[in-house]
């Protein structure tokens, strides 16, 4: 399957990306805007383009007219924290083919991008509100919990985490350098590069794009908000 991403806030698209590489699909690009993403489409097709919905612009279902004449032959499936049903039902009337939730598990969006590459029928008003009902409720912290790896999997990783290290993974998942919370956190670039190290080490990965990824697989962060999911 060819999938060309588009998200504005990069960390989450180009973590998507490499779990998407991983399960043996082709990344044809990754953009951050929805113009970029239209000249990718022009200049290579794509079977599935995954696309945010809301841009600094607006939201993209306005411009889903462009998209199809761009590009007749993707499949659209709009990327939303919020799938309310307003949302669904204007994504249906501007021919979107289905929607992802943000609170989603990598492997869970993966296999819905494949369901609807595969033609699944009607997934934005079957299956939208089916994924919507199924995040897990943390009713102690009040938001949805991602589901996926056992919990119990994800709290053994989190507990060889220190509080500055969980602090820093949430500061990588919303994609701050690490001048950025070395300055935030009050410490030196020398200390903060040494906390992103012991994380990168706890985790077993060698980048720190990879920590944000197993972070989000595990269910450890939201890689959209940066916020930490575990109690």
């Amino acid at each position: 399957m060819r999938i060309l991403l588009c998200d504005d806030h990069a960390v989450f698209a180009d973590s998507l990306a490499l779990v998407l590489a991983d399960a043996g699909h082709t990344v044809v690009g990754v953009t951050y805007d929805p113009d970029d993403a239209l000249a990718a489409l022009r200049r290579r097709p794509a079977d599935v383009c995954l696309i945010d919905l809301c841009f600094p612009a607006g939201t993209v279902l306005g411009r889903m007219a462009e998209f199809h004449a761009a590009a007749p032959a993707t499949r659209f499936v709009i990327l939303s924290g919020f799938l309310e049903s307003q949302v669904v039902d204007a994504g249906a009337g501007a021919g979107v083919h289905g929607f992802a939730h943000k609170g989603q598990q990598a492997g869970d969006l993966v296999a819905l991008l494949a369901r609807i590459h595969a033609g699944e029928r009607n997934p934005v008003r079957d299956r939208t509100r089916d994924v919507a009902r199924g995040l897990v409720h943390d009713r102690g912290a009040g938001r949805p919990a991602t589901t996926g790896r056992p919990r119990g999997q994800a709290q053994q990783a989190a507990r060889f985490l220190t509080p500055r290290e969980r602090e820093v993974l949430t500061r990588l998942a919303r994609g701050e350098s690490t001048l950025t919370l070395a300055k935030a956190m009050g410490v030196t670039r020398s200390t903060a590069r040494s906390h992103v190290q012991s994380v990168l080490t706890k985790l077993g990965v060698h980048s720190q794009r990879e920590a944000v990824i197993e972070a989000a697989r595990y269910g450890m962060v939201s890689v959209e908000t940066g916020e930490w999911l575990l109690s």
